[in-house]
């Protein structure tokens, strides 16, 4: 169903590192361990992301990050804005070369294999990039045939892209015409076209309507059971209605790993009180760096 977003080679795009803070004195995590399994070598790690970091002059932008996703399981990547979200999935999705530290796909090294990965993975970059003198319909006619797909299987591709994401008459209107939420509308199209393994989506619903998110929402939890999902999200909400696992970032690192209930307990119930505790300076990551 959903499918990557399109650069210039492949399923490449496009977004931006940076920051921190602090605050008054919390105790160390509780938790002395999260409960939330990390993939198994029985599990299909379909996302494999091993010790990346990656600066930008004396920017640090990301520190050390491993991060699983196995088939069957949608996994949340939260942060602070400049937190190094972006950062990290674009260098899982090939766009950006790390410093240090391996990403695989499928099994799949993209230091070694790299178009057999990419072929793996449907990828919506931030801000919902597209070839703005194209219409919709000819931007995922392109995708289909950089795919490989034949002409009959790119109409119906389309056809049931278009009404799974109510792109209507916009289907056929020029990308840079298009309306925020249809720009990413059209975008998730693309990350879907292929119907990949692997999916990374960087703020997937973003400029949808209320409508538009519920759907997306069901659509992503519909294919999960055959997909590993990678998600970066500012919108909490999502978290608990989405996400199996969560990891949050704050000044480049990964400072909690958990399920969404273990998370929403550091804030006695409460995701937001949650999310600004662990991401605060003085907040202790249980056992350094989860996996």
């Amino acid at each position: 169903m959903l499918s990557g977003n399109m650069p210039v080679q492949r399923a490449d795009f496009c977004s931006t590192p940076s920051e921190a803070q602090s605050v008054p004195s919390l105790p160390p995590n509780p938790l002395p361990r999260s409960s939330a399994k990390s993939p198994t070598d029985q599990m299909d790690r379909l996302i494999q992301m091993d010790g990346l970091s990656k600066s930008f002059g004396a920017v640090q932008a990301v520190q050390g990050l491993s991060l699983t996703v196995a088939r069957g399981e949608i996994v949340g990547l939260l942060g602070p804005n400049g937190a190094g979200k972006s950062t990290s999935l674009r260098m899982a999705a090939g766009y950006l070369e790390p410093d240090v530290g391996s990403v695989h796909i499928a099994g799949l090294a993209l230091a070694g294999a790299r178009l057999a990965a990419l072929a793996q993975l449907g990828y919506l970059a931030e801000g919902a990039p597209g070839y703005e003198s194209l219409s919709a319909r000819e931007l995922l006619t392109f995708v289909g045939r950089v795919r490989g797909f034949e002409r009959a299987a790119i109409a119906k591709r389309i056809t049931e892209l278009s009404a799974r994401l109510d792109l209507g008459t916009h289907v056929d209107t020029r990308f840079e015409q298009l309306s925020k939420g249809f720009r990413r509308r059209v975008s998730l199209a693309v990350a879907l076209f292929a119907d990949p393994p692997a999916l990374i989506l960087d703020e997937p619903t973003d400029g949808l309507d209320p409508n538009q998110k519920r759907i997306l929402r069901q659509d992503l939890t519909a294919i999960a059971a055959t997909k590993a999902i990678l998600i970066s999200t500012h919108i909490l909400e999502e978290v608990p209605a989405l996400c199996d696992r969560v990891y949050v970032m704050a000044r480049g690192r990964i400072v909690f790993h958990g399920t969404p209930s273990e998370l929403e307990a550091l804030g006695d119930g409460a995701l937001d009180v949650a999310f600004e505790r662990v991401t605060r300076a003085d907040f202790v990551p249980f056992n350094g760096a989860p996996v």
